[in-house]
C-alpha cells in the first residue's frame, strides 16, 4: 500500500523527474516524506518565486519539465508569477502544492493559509489545474496532471493536495508510466504539407521566422539552405542559427527587419506565437506585413489567433523533418544570404551606439567561454541583446525581458540552468534594480555550489524607465532605488567579487578571472550621465 504523497513520487520518478525545487512547509510535510528517500535531489530556494523560477530555467535547459513543491497558500500565490512567465514562453513547469483539509474549502473558516478558492486561482495561470480529494483516484488524477505537461502546448501544470488527503493510502502504488514522459508527435498531415510545397515552389524571397518552438530544429540551417531563406530569430530561437549567412538574430520590432519580412514573397513561421514583445516591442499597434503566411505550431488556439494563408498544426521540427524529405525547389537559391546580411548591417545600426557598445560585451563574453548560458533579467544590455544579438548554442540565451517580463527573474533562472547542465559555465545577467527582488537566492547557488556568474549592471535605477518616463514626458519619480553595496553582498555569501566599469577590456578581464567552480560575482558601474 501507497499514500497519495508516496504514489506521487513515484509518478514522478517515473516520468524523468531528477530535480524538485522547494520550500517545505506544514501543509506539505507529508510529500516530503516520500521526497526524503526517492533519490530525487532536493534544492531549496529562498522564496517561492525563487522555486518557480529555477524549475522555468531548469526546463528551458534540460528539455524537462521543471518541478516545484510550495506550501498552500502563500506559497502557491508566489508562484503564481513564475508560472505565468513559464506560460508566456510555453516553458513545461509541474507546481505540487499543499491545501488545506477538504471540508474546510470556502468556508472561511480562518485557517492557516487560507483562500477562498486555491484552486480556481490557479486555473486562472495554469494551463491545467486539478487537487485530489478522493484518494482512491489520486492516481489517475496525478497521471492526469503529469500527461497534461508533456501534450499540446507546453506550459505550467498545477496539482493540489489537501492536508488530509496526502497521508492516505490509496490501496495502490502507482499508475503512472515511463510512457508518461513522451510528448506525443502529431503527425504532418500531408495535404497541409503538400500545400505548403505549393506555397513555397517558385518564390525567390522567402523568411523564416523562428520562435521559441523552432529552438529544438536540428535541421532549420538546412531548411533554409533549401528555400534559401533568411531566418529571423526571436528571443527564444537565438542560438539555432549560430554565425550563418542566412541568420538574422534581430528582433523583428526593427524597421529594418520589417522590411525584410514584408518584402518577403512567402513567409514560414515556425513555434512562434507572433507576439508583441518581440514583433512589436515598441507598441506601435502594427505588425509587419506578411505575405502568404505559413504558420506551423502545436497549438490550434494559437493558430487561430493570426489570419495565415495556411496554418498547420503540429511540431516544427516534425514539419521541417518531413519537408525535408520531399520538397525540392525549382531554381538554384542565390540572393538568400545578401539580403541576410543586409537586414543584419541595418538592424545594428538601427539599433545605435549605447546599444551597439553592449552588445559587443555580450560578444565578447561569449567568445571568451563558448557553450555558455547567458540568462538575464530585465536590465539594459539585455534589452540590447534582445534587439541583436547573436549566441552560439540553441537555449542558451534567455530571459524575462519578454513575455510576461517578470523583475527578478535572473538570478534563480541561472541557478536552474546549472543545475540543469553541470558541466556548463551559466553566466546571469541583472541590473541593480532586478538583483534586489531575489538577491536571497545566491546562498542557494553557494549552497548547491554552482559554476554561476553573476554579472550585476549597476547604473543606480531602473534605468530604462527612467528613459521610458523622459520620453512619455513624465516626471521621473520612483526609479532611484538605492543600490546596496554589492562588495559587501558578495561577501556576506562568501562568494568572490570584482567591480569594474564597463569597458569591453574591464568586463572580460574581470570574467576571464573568475573560478571554474562556484558562484562569482562582477558588479559592472555604469558613470552617472
Amino acid at each position: 500500500m501507497s499514500s497519495v504523497s508516496q504514489v506521487l513520487i513515484d509518478a514522478l520518478r517515473a516520468q524523468g523527474t531528477q530535480v524538485v525545487f522547494g520550500i517545505p512547509g506544514v501543509h506539505t510535510v507529508e510529500l516530503y516524506r516520500g521526497l526524503a528517500k526517492s533519490g530525487l535531489r532536493h534544492v531549496t530556494p529562498r522564496h517561492e518565486q525563487g522555486a518557480g523560477f529555477m524549475a522555468d530555467g531548469y526546463a528551458r535547459v534540460s528539455g524537462q519539465a521543471g518541478v516545484a513543491f510550495v506550501i498552500t497558500g502563500p506559497g502557491l500565490t508566489n508562484t503564481l508569477t513564475p508560472m505565468a512567465q513559464a506560460r508566456a514562453d510555453s516553458i513545461p513547469m509541474i507546481v505540487i502544492s499543499g491545501a488545506n483539509t477538504v471540508a474546510s474549502f470556502g468556508q472561511g473558516w480562518g485557517h492557516l493559509h487560507e483562500l477562498p478558492d486555491q484552486l480556481a486561482l490557479a486555473k486562472q495561470v495554469a494551463l491545467y489545474s486539478q487537487q485530489i480529494t478522493d484518494p482512491v483516484t489520486a492516481g489517475h488524477t496525478i497521471e492526469d496532471v503529469l500527461k497534461a505537461v508533456h501534450s499540446g502546448r507546453p506550459g505550467p501544470v498545477h496539482l493540489q493536495i489537501p492536508l488530509d488527503v496526502a497521508p492516505v493510502e490509496t490501496g495502490t502504488k502507482t499508475t503512472a508510466n515511463s510512457a508518461m514522459v513522451q510528448r506525443p508527435v502529431i503527425p504532418i498531415d500531408p495535404d497541409q504539407l503538400q500545400a505548403s510545397f505549393d506555397l513555397l515552389q517558385g518564390k525567390k524571397q522567402i523568411v523564416i521566422l523562428a520562435g521559441g518552438g523552432a529552438k529544438n530544429i536540428d535541421d532549420l540551417a538546412k531548411l533554409a539552405e533549401r528555400l534559401d531563406a533568411p531566418v529571423v530569430q526571436t528571443v527564444n530561437a537565438r542560438g539555432v542559427m549560430f554565425d550563418h549567412p542566412l541568420s538574422v538574430p534581430a528582433s523583428p520590432s526593427l524597421n529594418s527587419v520589417r522590411d525584410l519580412i514584408s518584402q518577403a514573397d512567402c513567409v514560414l513561421a515556425l513555434g512562434t506565437e507572433l507576439g508583441q514583445t518581440d514583433y512589436d516591442m515598441f507598441a506601435t499597434d502594427t505588425m509587419p506585413d506578411m505575405a502568404n503566411l505559413i504558420r506551423v505550431d502545436l497549438c490550434a488556439e494559437q493558430l487561430g489567433r493570426h489570419r495565415a494563408t495556411l496554418a498547420i498544426q503540429g511540431c516544427a521540427a516534425q514539419f521541417t523533418a518531413q519537408f525535408l524529405q520531399e520538397f525540392r525547389p525549382q531554381e538554384t537559391p542565390t540572393q538568400g544570404a545578401a539580403r541576410a546580411k543586409h537586414t543584419r548591417m541595418a538592424a545594428w545600426q538601427e539599433i545605435g551606439p549605447d546599444y551597439q557598445a553592449q552588445v559587443e560585451i555580450l560578444n565578447a563574453l561569449r567568445d571568451m567561454r563558448p557553450n555558455t548560458i547567458f540568462v538575464g533579467d530585465s536590465t539594459q544590455p539585455i534589452y540590447a541583446g534582445n534587439l541583436y544579438y547573436d549566441h552560439d548554442r540553441p537555449a542558451g540565451w534567455f530571459n524575462a525581458a519578454t513575455g510576461y517580463g517578470a523583475l527578478g527573474y535572473g538570478i534563480p533562472a541561472a541557478i536552474g540552468a546549472a543545475i540543469a547542465k553541470p558541466e556548463a559555465h551559466v553566466l546571469c545577467i541583472t541590473g541593480d534594480g532586478g538583483a534586489q527582488f531575489s538577491i536571497a537566492e545566491l546562498m542557494t547557488a553557494v549552497d548547491e555550489n554552482l559554476a554561476v556568474t553573476f554579472l550585476v549592471w549597476n547604473n543606480r535605477g531602473y534605468k530604462e524607465i527612467e528613459l521610458s518616463m523622459q520620453a512619455a514626458g513624465v516626471d521621473v519619480l520612483g526609479c532611484d532605488p538605492t543600490p546596496p553595496d554589492f562588495a559587501a553582498v558578495a561577501q556576506s555569501f562568501g562568494i568572490p567579487f570584482q567591480r569594474v566599469d564597463q569597458s569591453v577590456a574591464s568586463v572580460c578581464a574581470a570574467y576571464g578571472s573568475v573560478p571554474q567552480s562556484g558562484p562569482s560575482m562582477i558588479e559592472v558601474v555604469i558613470p552617472d550621465a
